[in-house]
């Protein structure tokens, strides 16, 4: 139908109409409640059409409402619960430009075999867009073994690339611009040795330690809590902590010398929530450690990452990034006031849920890590790394770890979601999840803090059963039905669609031997006992002093080609050995 009425009539006339068809059928939604439309309307319509479950709730079993308003969001303020991008409290991000002006860093995967396989696969990734390398190690060296090691026999390469002394640095980052790429390390308990041998490994290249950036994981507290992969007690543990804490502010601007992880808690089990707790209480612990070590937060805080898994629960995931932003911005600034407002700002990796990938229907798992990059990118990431779809069978073969790749560029590219920042903000339900994520988050500081704190916390047990506990929860779930997972309890179907599978080259593991018997017997004698013993010296020095600095002597370690294992030796002599002490 046409009109002569200008639009500004027409748009007036359509909202007095709308309001006088309300007000007949006695509506009015600015005075009506949620409790007024769920027994008025939603009730009677579910009445007849019954809900397709009995409860809804997310992947961490929160209960979900049918319908979220602005009742759920009662306190919230605009300014100081949301902000803008790269404003206290940071919960729409930590930058002002956030996408806009740079995408997040793309990784993926890459460690297996020997060194030269894995170099390979580097050369791979950055041809093929990759803008920041991930490294794993296998078993041995997270363990702190050789591959020589009868313990570490069957498992040389296997779960990651191996590596022993420097030799093996030098050819895994061979032609490697160190200066220019960062590289992430997914290494803990051994971690200052083997970033010592990175940072060796530059040296001899030419490139300053200030010239060098990149990531290692190192966070002690969430193996003993999750991944379980350890060399000496918890406390000392931390002291080796707090020194590459201390090294990285003076020695190394571009690097975080610590990725607080989440990530291993989540695939163990815990809820997001329970994740987003003890992965923020583990960086508050750090935190007061290195300022009673009489560290500056406002020099080393800034350097601290954090590392978190995206399950499938969409808006439960974005709202973790959210709020852990914001409760890290004020826990910090409550507690230290720092002069460097960077500190007060989370910066994180996040990684696709290995946990959620199925055997069953492989190719599902595309779908699945398409949303989990998805919910990542929307919680604002600063790096991501996508899982491929046959990592429940083996590491990565390059044709899946490529999709897993064009995976994020496509996110990036072509679905428009990194053109505008926060685009979800304002949401009544990731308004209301984001601040339950905080709400849940209070109650676990509570309590930790009334045991002492996170070291006290783990001595007790008291995360390894909270996620325990939660670890069953889901799976009883799954196997009741509860829980869908597309291919295992539910559509599936009797026949599986094989997938290539990457083979490990059973010869890796004599080579490496040979490798690491021909440097020993090349290496200088006398320069490695002098480092041996000054490491030692180092040691006892860090046994009575959170003053005492071991990073120099893992340095000259490093250039005198001792191996992982014979430094882990030596710490273990001096600090005695972790046994679990089973709390389940």
């Amino acid at each position: 139908m046409k009109t002569d009425r200008p639009l500004g009539a027409q748009t007036e006339a359509r909202d007095d109409e709308v309001e006088h068809r309300g007000a007949q059928r006695g509506v009015s939604p600015s005075t009506r409640s949620k409790k007024e439309w769920l027994e008025g309307t939603y009730a009677p319509a579910t009445a007849k059409t019954a809900e397709r479950k009995s409860r809804f709730s997310t992947i961490s079993d929160a209960a979900v409402d049918p319908l979220y308003t602005g009742e759920d969001l009662a306190g919230f303020d605009v300014d100081r619960d949301l902000g803008y991008p790269g404003e206290f409290p940071y919960t729409r991000g930590v930058y002002p430009s956030m996408y806009r002006g740079r995408l997040w860093t793309m990784r993926e995967f890459a460690g297996f075999g020997s060194p030269e396989d894995t170099n390979a696969r580097f050369h791979y990734l950055l041809k093929h867009g990759v803008t920041g390398l991930s490294t794993a190690f296998d078993m041995p060296a997270l363990m702190g073994r050789d591959p020589d090691d009868p313990l570490s026999r069957g498992e040389v390469g296997r779960e990651g690339v191996a590596v022993a002394t420097l030799a093996d640095l030098e050819v895994l980052f061979d032609r490697i611009p160190l200066d220019e790429v960062t590289t992430s390390m997914t290494i803990n308990a051994p971690a200052s040795i083997v970033w010592a041998m990175y940072l060796a490994n530059g040296e001899n290249k030419g490139v300053p330690l200030e010239k060098m950036g990149g990531t290692i994981q190192n966070d002690c507290l969430k193996e003993y809590i999750a991944q379980r992969e350890w060399i000496v007690p918890i406390r000392p543990a931390m002291r080796l902590v707090v020194d590459t804490l201390r090294f990285g502010a003076a020695r190394t601007p571009r690097w975080n010398p610590i990725s607080v992880s989440g990530y291993h808690m989540r695939e163990a089990g815990a809820t997001a929530l329970q994740e987003l707790a003890f992965t923020l209480i583990d960086g508050l612990e750090y935190v007061k450690w290195g300022v009673a070590a009489g560290l500056d937060p406002g020099a080393f805080v800034p350097r601290i990452s954090f590392f978190f898994d995206v399950h499938n629960d969409l808006f439960e995931e974005i709202a973790k990034f959210r709020a852990a932003r914001r409760i890290w911005a004020r826990e910090i600034e409550r507690r230290y006031h720092p002069a460097n407002e960077r500190a007060l700002m989370l910066r994180t990796h996040a990684q696709t849920a290995g946990v959620s990938l199925t055997a069953q229907q492989p190719y599902d798992n595309v779908v699945r890590v398409t949303l989990q990059a998805l919910a990542a990118v929307l919680g604002g990431t600063q790096s991501l790394h996508t899982n491929s779809l046959d990592e429940t069978y083996a590491l990565p073969t390059e044709e899946a770890v490529t999709l897993a790749l064009r995976t994020q560029q496509i996110i990036a590219c072509e679905s428009g979601v990194a053109d505008t920042i926060d685009p979800l903000a304002g949401s009544y339900y990731l308004e209301h999840l984001t601040n339950e994520m905080e709400t849940g988050f209070q109650r676990y500081l509570d309590q930790i803090e009334a045991m002492g704190g996170m070291v006290e916390a783990v001595e007790r047990g008291y995360p390894q059963r909270e996620i325990t506990e939660s670890s069953f929860h889901f799976q009883r779930q799954v196997e009741e039905g509860e829980k869908v997972v597309v291919g295992v309890n539910k559509y599936q179907t009797p026949e599986e669609t094989p997938i290539p599978v990457l083979k490990i080259d059973p010869d890796v593991e004599r080579r490496q031997i040979e490798r690491l018997a021909a440097v020993r017997a090349k290496r200088d004698a006398g320069r490695w006992r002098e480092a041996m013993d000054r490491l030692r010296e180092a040691a006892v020095a860090a046994r009575g002093s959170s003053q005492a600095e071991l990073m120099p002597a893992f340095l000259e370690c490093a250039h005198a080609y001792a191996s992982i294992g014979e430094q882990v030796t030596v710490l273990k002599e001096v600090f005695g050995e972790y046994r679990d002490p089973g709390y389940f």
